[in-house]
């Protein structure tokens, strides 16, 4: 009987080793619930996580831990009601602590029964979670503010593809830049942005192929908006890989970069204009100095060849030859004028020409040169303003660009000559200063220019014609005349599309008028006395020719090769007119004439000059002599100075 009443201590010692472990658990609040929901047990991670001791909760309501609005919607009840009948419960939400704090919780309840299924209570157990939950709200609150800061960016296009490339994500600025609502654009693919030539290049899978195996797309191209108009942009792709490394959608960022293509664009024009400016002034500068020294060459040459037609003997093979002679040095002073012109250094008779009137006046000529195959056109309003510029320069101007037309067209055609009144502000393209302008243009059917020609059109002794065809001095003189004339030379042309030449020339003030044409030279009007005349000219070919055509003339001449010795002579004689070069070394022409006005005001000066070298409005009130000068031209400007 003895035996029978001793029970066994196995059970009694499992039980209290499970209660070691429970209460040795300090992350997990352990206890359990009568069947009513009273506490009944109570372990250390309860008491460290809700606040109460175990004297403090064990036979109180386990609803304790539950928030005001829980109690009041029945959530305790229904939690027990659900382990009863479902035979678990299981829910995260707010708990309140002793001290009236919330923390958020993970519970678990389950039942307790007896072997017969008898329910004796239930095992709950909760767990902290707020420091995770936390996490998750700031995770969330940070994706809420990408989200929000992604939406809100406008500059930048930027969305999700997933894996094939179809776009499963949009924001307002990629509705912006394209055009696109997120309705219409979410689910097509991304390829419909790029051009047709690039989709069949294979543009877009090749985008996606250099993201996915190499990390990173990046390039700049066209795009296309929902409106079929074109942007250039910057474009980005990423990958986006998940966990395991697996591809999961790509991030795409698109800027426009548009303005700042024309921008680029824009600057190098500028860089190309600077570099052509100058580099046409640095060929305009050594084609001055050479037309210069030339003109001087010329100047003897032409004198020496005048005066020895006047001795030579009437012998008719010597005169063909002299004639030959005089043809080809005449010749070279065409050239070095048109040399000059390009230069911007010829001497310019600027005035008001009506260039309606001046183009009718020359169009029979201009028809007479361009040949039968080719038929003139002018569309010239007549009411035109007139325009400020050098009438018979831009006669020989337009004359110039009619042949080269015709010369652009070998199997006839068609030459336009039209103007047109434009007004421009200070911020136009074409860099002239803002006012009114005549835009005078010669346009032909030919075979045209292509880029690397167009670019090297006015450059001096450039020609596209066969040797011996062409100077190459043609347009470069148009352009000269423009720029002296304050306008400018636009040559616009495509390769078989034919050439337009425009010459753009300001418009003349209401106080301008046309002056009337120089009087004809005559060699029988001289002075009627002998004048002692003073050349100065640090030339000795041309002082000697300038001396020996004064002679010629019945003067006594006295010479000077330099202002120096100029103003040595004049003060120990008294010639009765000087005529001095401009360009000398020390001191200028210009110079001279003012010391010699200072001493004797009386004095007569002739200013020659084989180019528009004097700075503007200086000398303007000094008699002007041109080289190469004739004999009778020389004569005539004696007899206007000096006439009795």
């Amino acid at each position: 009987m003895l035996e029978n009443q001793i029970q066994d201590p196995a059970p009694v010692e499992d039980d209290a080793r499970y209660r070691t472990l429970v209460d040795a658990i300090t992350d997990y609040a352990i206890f359990m619930l009568d069947p009513s929901g009273r506490v009944s047990s109570w372990n250390t991670g309860a008491q460290r996580f809700k606040g109460y001791k175990a004297e403090e909760i064990i036979g109180r309501h386990f609803s304790t831990f539950y928030t005001e609005e829980d109690r009041a919607q029945g959530l305790p009840a229904e939690a027990l009601r659900q382990a009863r009948e479902e035979g678990r419960f299981e829910r995260e939400g707010w708990r309140v602590r002793k001290d009236g704090s919330r923390f958020w919780a993970h519970v678990l309840m389950d039942p307790i029964r007896t072997p017969d299924g008898q329910l004796i209570g239930f095992a709950k157990v909760t767990r902290d979670l707020s420091e995770r939950r936390e996490a998750e709200d700031s995770l969330k609150r940070s994706e809420e503010q990408f989200r929000i800061l992604v939406q809100g960016v406008t500059d930048y296009a930027i969305y999700m593809l997933d894996p094939n490339g179809q776009v499963s994500s949009w924001n307002a600025g990629a509705q912006r830049i394209k055009g696109y609502t997120a309705r219409e654009i979410v689910g097509q693919h991304f390829s419909r942005f790029y051009t047709e030539e690039d989709r069949e290049a294979g543009g877009p899978v090749e985008a996606l192929r250099i993201a996915r195996e190499e990390g990173r797309f990046e390039r700049e191209g066209w795009r296309v908006r929902k409106d079929g108009t074109r942007f250039w942009a910057h474009v980005i792709i990423d990958p986006i890989r998940s966990e395991a490394g697996k591809i999961i959608g790509f991030a795409k960022i698109t800027r426009d970069i548009t303005e700042r293509l024309h921008a680029q664009k824009t600057l190098e024009q500028a860089r190309q204009a600077l570099f052509q400016s100058q580099k046409l002034d640095a060929i305009g500068q050594l084609t001055g100095g050479v037309a210069h020294d030339f003109n001087n060459l010329l100047m003897a040459v032409l004198g020496s060849l005048e005066l020895l037609r006047k001795r030579l003997p009437p012998d008719p093979k010597a005169l063909v030859l002299l004639e030959n002679a005089v043809q080809g040095a005449q010749r070279g002073a065409a050239l070095t004028q048109r040399m000059l012109a390009f230069a911007r250094k010829q001497e310019l008779k600027v005035e008001a020409v009506d260039v309606a009137t001046l183009v009718s006046g020359i169009s029979g000529l201009i028809e007479r040169s361009i040949g039968p195959s080719v038929e003139l056109r002018i569309a010239i309003p007549a009411e035109l303003p007139p325009v400020l510029t050098d009438a018979n320069q831009l006669e020989t101007a337009l004359l110039n660009l009619a042949v080269n037309a015709r010369d652009a067209m070998p199997d006839g055609g068609v030459v336009t000559v039209e103007a047109m009144e434009i007004e421009i502000g200070e911020d136009a393209e074409i860099g002239l200063p803002g006012g009114g302008y005549v835009r005078l243009a010669v346009i032909d059917q030919g075979v045209g220019m292509d880029e690397a020609t167009l670019q090297r059109a006015i450059e001096p002794f450039f020609t596209t014609k066969g040797v011996g065809k062409g100077t190459g001095l043609g347009l470069p003189m148009v352009h000269g005349l423009a720029e002296q004339s304050g306008g400018r030379l636009v040559v616009n042309s495509r390769l078989g599309e034919g050439t337009r030449i425009e010459l753009w020339l300001p418009q003349a003030g209401d106080g301008e008028v046309r002056s009337a044409a120089p009087a004809s030279l005559s060699e029988d009007r001289v002075v009627s006395r002998a004048l002692t005349v003073l050349a100065v000219d640090d030339d000795e070919l041309v002082l000697t020719n300038t001396a020996a055509m004064l002679e010629d003339l019945g003067h006594r001449v006295l010479t000077a090769s330099s202002a120096a010795q100029a103003l040595t002579l004049l003060a120990r004689t008294k010639p009765d007119l000087v005529i001095t070069d401009y360009a000398m070394p020390h001191e200028t022409g210009l110079q001279l004439a003012q010391k010699i006005r200072e001493k004797r005001p009386e004095l007569p000066v002739i200013l020659a000059t084989g180019f528009a070298e004097l700075p503007p409005g200086a000398g303007d009130d000094l008699p002007r002599l041109a080289k190469p000068y004739s004999q009778p031209e020389l004569a005539q400007l004696l007899l206007d100075v000096c006439a009795d």
